[in-house]
């Protein structure tokens, strides 16, 4: 399954990942697919990104156990 998203680019780093993907002979939309699967796995194996995230979700937790208590 995929999901259909709008990405606002520069114009200038639009016209170069169409330059890397024309070389690399794909097209820009799996480029910009496998460069943000790349940027989830370099963050899973980030310990403290790991960390903020974890403190975050706790937080929204919270909020959300108070909020079902009123």
């Amino acid at each position: 399954m995929t999901r259909q998203t709008t990405v606002r680019i520069p114009e200038e780093l639009a016209d170069q990942a169409e330059a890397v993907a024309r070389v690399r002979g794909t097209s820009v939309n799996a480029l910009i697919v496998e460069s943000l699967a790349s940027e989830v796995e370099r963050v899973r194996g980030d310990k403290d990104f790991t960390s903020r995230a974890r403190k975050l979700l706790e937080r929204d937790k919270e909020l959300l156990d108070r909020l079902a208590a009123q």
